[in-house]
């Protein structure tokens, strides 16, 4: 009973303590927020990424109207990649009897849905983008060479061209059946390599 009738009386205290050792460290809670006055740096790069280099190339809009419409186009702006992307040029897509969305010709009196249209015409072209993209950056200073894509099983030849010693390593070089590179333009993530023609696959 004396216990009991000790502990009654002590409960009240210990509250109490407990109650001022919370209000004491409120104010050391409250001095571990960031200060108001902190000066935000933003982080800059020195160079633009891949998706800003395709942005300003007018000549490389059809190809990236194309690749914004995969999943692919998301590693465009990621920094911890390094991508090859050999982007045709307008020209040289307009000049394709069937368009990347298009794919391979139908057989005659084959029919499919509208939904069925729209699947293929998405996988054809995720499969058109995928065989533009190297997973990494290149080299081309000891060719030949043969790199792997994106696109399972498709993999592009390198060939020398002769003469040109002086022209940047791009510029002495062919791909598939006779493609040329034309222009250079790297980023923060990659290298976009603008080509006259387009890449094949089955």
């Amino acid at each position: 009973m004396r216990a009991s009738l000790l502990l009654a009386l002590a409960f009240p205290l210990l509250a109490s303590a407990s109650l001022g050792a919370q209000e004491v460290l409120s104010p050391l809670v409250m001095e571990q927020e960031p200060s108001k006055n902190t000066i935000f740096t933003p982080v800059t790069t020195n160079k633009p990424s891949l998706a800003d280099l395709l942005t300003i190339e007018s000549s490389a809009s059809i190809y990236f109207s194309y690749a914004r419409e995969t999943e692919f186009s998301r590693e465009f702006n990621a920094t911890d990649n390094q991508w090859t992307l050999l982007v045709p040029t307008n020209k040289a897509i307009m000049a394709l009897r069937r368009k990347p969305h298009q794919g391979p010709a139908v057989e005659p009196g084959v029919k499919i849905s509208e939904e069925q249209f729209d699947e293929q015409s998405k996988q054809n072209v995720e499969r058109w983008v995928a065989a533009h993209i190297i997973p990494f950056r290149i080299s081309l200073s000891d060719p030949p060479v043969i790199y792997d894509t994106l696109l399972d099983g498709k993999s592009i030849s390198f060939t020398l061209i002769p003469g040109g010693k002086n022209s940047p390593d791009w510029s002495r070089v062919t791909l598939e059946d006779g493609v040329h590179i034309i222009e250079m333009k790297e980023g923060e993530n990659g290298v976009v390599y603008m080509i006259d023609g387009t890449i094949k696959f089955d």
